[in-house]
């Protein structure tokens, strides 16, 4: 059994820094304290840096050339690894509203690289971003394979994926969409997004079930003082909301009023990224949509459509800090144990707690990714690039 002793650094642990140290074992945290025995272990001396929990990204749809609509598993196993080069050790493959073919062939890959993953971040699940939405906010959606509710497809989704689906993004006021989360409660997380739905639909979208925002503000019905519409219901209510931190989806002063209205425990941080993350600008793809990248700016080609973004989790909590002011205390968990809690993965990562597993994060304390660590094993080491 390996064992491995983290040492020498801040320990981001029950949302606070201590100067303690780690004991990985057998891919688990098996205790955290000072002085512990180092006999039969391998010594990770931190040098005065922070161990975080591995970063969670619940809303990404690629990156480094790799389209997850499109991506073989060969290609899958890359973008893991590229994943663990910003951070993160646990995501969520996104699936953009596509053909029951693609859809499905998708499906099958991504669950080949949860049975047989990659030496980087793990695939935690599928998160379904459609097709049940709303033309009018369909964003980079196409509209002709927009559809109503319907619980019989999802489950043939399901079934394609052995229970694999994990979020579900869908528009409530779209026909069927009710009865649907209705009759799917318990069977996967839901959120609203790219939804007009009124003020009142959205609450009782809620109340049956839904207890997150897909990409908050964006491609959705605002808040107007007579018309509180879907934003009105999301801020009122206990629900999670997702936020791209980019200072494009979300100008900085929206960021800290999120984080205000909401809290700090209820904003998770994601990238939402394609295909053209970590990479330059350029032409790229989203599903079936070409996009064209220009000053790290994803729009579908000739429109003035954002398709995605280009922002890795290694990025964003910079900008978060950038943005708030806040500390490394207060912006972890937007990135750690907030998705963890979100997905029902908190029970096994998201913060550095004995019997959860050794997915770590090592930054500088300037929020540089130095190192990653998936199950007590290094995936990624900048000193190594």
């Amino acid at each position: 059994m390996k064992r491995t002793i983290f040492t020498g650094g801040a320990v981001f642990t029950g949302g606070e820094l201590r100067s303690t140290e780690v004991l990985a074992a057998d891919g688990r945290i098996a205790a955290i304290g000072a002085g512990l025995d180092r006999a039969g272990c391998e010594v990770v001396q931190l040098g005065g840096n922070i161990l975080s929990p591995g970063f969670i990204d619940v809303h990404t749809h690629g990156g480094a050339g790799v389209d997850i609509n499109a991506a073989s598993y060969e290609e899958l196993c890359a973008l893991s690894c590229f994943f663990a080069g910003q951070g993160v050790t646990g995501f969520l493959a996104s699936i953009l509203t596509d053909t029951e073919e693609a859809t499905e062939r998708a499906i099958g890959n991504v669950c080949r690289l949860m049975e047989e993953p990659a030496p980087g971040a793990k695939c935690l699940g599928i998160h379904l971003e459609g097709p049940f939405l709303c033309l009018k906010y369909k964003g980079a959606m196409p509209p002709e394979l927009l559809r109503e509710g319907d619980a019989s497809l999802f489950r043939r989704y399901q079934r394609k994926a052995g229970g694999r689906v994990r979020y579900m993004t869908v528009a409530p006021e779209v026909p069927g969409v009710l009865d649907m989360l209705a009759e799917l409660r318990g069977e996967c997380v839901m959120a609203i997004g790219h939804s007009d739905a009124d003020y009142e639909t959205a609450r009782e979208a809620i109340r049956r079930g839904v207890c997150s925002c897909t990409h908050t503000f964006n491609v959705m019905s605002l808040f107007h003082q007579h018309r509180p519409a879907v934003m009105g219901a999301v801020l009122e209510s206990d629900v999670y909301c997702e936020a791209i931190c980019d200072g494009r989806h979300l100008h900085p002063g929206t960021v800290r009023m999120l984080l205000k209205c909401k809290g700090w425990d209820k904003v998770v941080a994601i990238t939402d990224s394609m295909q053209a993350a970590g990479l330059p600008d350029g032409e790229y793809m989203l599903g079936v949509n070409p996009v064209t990248v220009t000053d790290g700016d994803a729009k579908i080609t000739g429109t003035d459509i954002r398709a995605g973004s280009t922002l890795t989790l290694a990025q964003a909590v910079k900008k978060i800090a950038a943005f708030t002011g806040e500390g490394i205390e207060r912006i972890l968990p937007l990135l750690t144990a907030n998705p963890a809690k979100l997905i029902g993965e908190y029970h096994r990562r998201g913060d550095i707690a004995v019997g959860k597993d050794a997915d770590f994060t090592v930054l500088s304390p300037e929020l540089d990714v130095l190192e990653t660590y998936s199950a007590g094993e290094r995936v990624y080491s900048a000193a190594k690039e």
